[in-house]
């Protein structure tokens, strides 16, 4: 176990996890992605997440991932750095894309936990450390239990902390007594990061670093103000910071992610609201108040 805090890169605040824009026509809109890119680094974002769930990666092709993160390295030019999400319900074929995708270039790789098969305790620790030793870069956890139906106890968090090749947890579990555990027992250098948006502050205050974000999308500038907030002490302005998104944030799930903040992002000018099937872009009814509420 490395305890000394020298595990690098750390992902300290905010990071957010991109939408992939769409055309009208289902085609990926690059010019769309380029204005996001931009959007959120001049938002004053620490890093940016490609390829993860709320990328759509379920629904874009291996080919389109590779142009998503090869188009990401040359227009983003290492202004912030760069996480790629690969995972897979099936440990080789996660292993595989890890030894063949291009990663030069990406500070970390996000791997969220196999979804469908629902392993064990013991298969998820196994699992990990599969990829942990396939990687060529460091390897976030990614803990989203309503999306894998499993959950990363805290126990299981803490045995692949001690794998000097995995660096952090993106926690979206809920649970505050899970991820009270993880803050008090890890390693000084393994990230607590909060997956969800309302519990940032809350995290931040037990000992996590920072979040990745979906409201950070459309709104990087004023998450990442109460991220860093949080991380400085500031806890009042923090607080009032995310009492602001109250009203808007049980929007941007009521008919999936990222329905909700694709539409906020075309109230903003950013990108479309297309979306992949089996997902379907935001109602006239949510669209309209998701502009009310912005």
């Amino acid at each position: 176990m490395n305890n000394s805090g020298t595990r690098l890169p750390a992902f300290h605040g905010t990071g957010v996890a991109l939408v992939t824009p769409f055309t009208s026509s289902f085609a990926v809109d690059y010019a769309g992605w380029h204005r996001l890119l931009d959007f959120c680094i001049d938002g004053g974002v620490e890093y940016l997440v490609v390829n993860g769930t709320t990328g759509e990666s379920p629904t874009t092709t291996a080919a389109e991932r590779a142009e998503l993160l090869r188009t990401a390295k040359e227009h983003v030019a290492g202004r912030v750095p760069l996480v790629y999400g690969i995972g897979s319900n099936d440990t080789a074929t996660a292993e595989e894309l890890l030894r063949t995708t291009d990663l030069q270039g990406v500070a970390a790789v996000l791997s969220a936990s196999p979804a469908y098969n629902k392993p064990s305790q013991p298969g998820l620790i196994a699992h990990y450390l599969r990829l942990a030793e396939a990687s060529p870069v460091p390897i976030i956890l990614y803990n989203v239990p309503g999306r894998t139906a499993s959950n990363l106890t805290a126990e299981t968090t803490l045995r692949l902390a001690q794998h000097p090749n995995i660096i952090g947890i993106k926690e979206a579990s809920g649970l505050m007594e899970q991820c009270l555990n993880i803050a008090a027992r890890k390693p000084k250098d393994f990230l607590l990061l909060s997956g969800d948006d309302m519990l940032t502050p809350a995290l931040i205050a037990c000992g996590a670093e920072g979040v990745i974000s979906v409201l950070a999308n459309a709104f990087p500038k004023r998450f990442s103000d109460l991220t860093r907030a949080a991380l400085a002490g500031n806890f009042a302005a923090a607080r009032d910071g995310l009492f602001r998104f109250l009203p808007l944030n049980p929007l941007m799930y009521e008919e999936g992610n990222p329905v909700g903040v694709k539409a906020a992002l075309e109230a903003l000018g950013v990108c479309g609201t297309a979306v992949r099937l089996p997902l379907l872009e935001a109602t006239e009814g949510l669209k309209d108040r998701i502009r009310k509420a912005l």
